[in-house]
């Protein structure tokens, strides 16, 4: 029986993936030969820690030594170009009306690759705190923290799933053990073919459909 839903947030719960991929090409507007690579290799990799990433691109595609000072500007700087941007977004079809007629029929939680305190401030500027049981990010991977919701709140791995956008979440939830829902989006193919998914939905109707089930 279902009881717990564990949720990443940018491309799930709001419609922010973008605003993430905008701040990528600011960060990086000043290597127009390897931008390109730079934004594939981030929408490629949606819910790596943003500083997973930065490590990454200065090694693979800059091929640059990236210091933790550095890092740490860069960090700011994401910060800076996002975070206003994804309070302003607007949520996935269905999302609000969805949380706010079952959070008190299921636990919900959020796992993201956007750093804790970060994610637990934007969660609290769009007035979604009531929702979730707890709010989780990095420096920590999706697969130990969805382990860890599972022991704190005594579920069983098949009393909760975990829906997610990319194959960064899909292999969090499979570390985990849990099943997973996978969000499509209009502009991207599908990420999650020949992966074994128990669905995948492009709204919270559709969620809403899948969990009757």
């Amino acid at each position: 029986m279902l009881k717990a839903i564990i949720f990443d947030f940018d491309g799930v719960i709001c419609e922010s993936v973008e605003v993430k991929t905008e701040a990528f090409r600011k960060l990086f507007q000043d290597y127009p030969k390897q931008l390109d690579q730079i934004l594939r290799f981030h929408m490629d990799n949606g819910g790596m820690s943003r500083f997973e990433k930065f490590k990454i691109i200065y090694r693979d595609f800059l091929r640059q030594k990236l210091t933790e000072e550095h890092s740490k500007e860069l960090g700011r700087k994401f910060t800076e170009y996002s975070y206003q941007a994804v309070i302003e977004a607007p949520f996935v079809k269905g999302a609000g009306e969805f949380l706010e007629k079952y959070y008190k029929a299921f636990l919900f939680f959020i796992v993201s690759g956007t750093p804790e305190g970060e994610m637990v401030s934007i969660v609290k500027e769009k007035g979604l705190e009531k929702y979730f049981k707890g709010v989780f990010g990095t420096p920590r991977l999706k697969g130990e923290l969805l382990t860890m919701i599972l022991k704190q709140n005594k579920l069983d791995k098949n009393e909760a799933i975990f829906v997610g956008d990319s194959r960064t979440d899909y292999e969090g939830a499979k570390e985990a053990g849990v099943k997973f829902i996978g969000r499509l989006h209009a502009k991207y193919p599908n990420p999650f073919v020949g992966m074994e998914v128990a669905a995948v939905i492009n709204n919270f109707g559709e969620l809403e459909s899948q969990i009757r089930h």
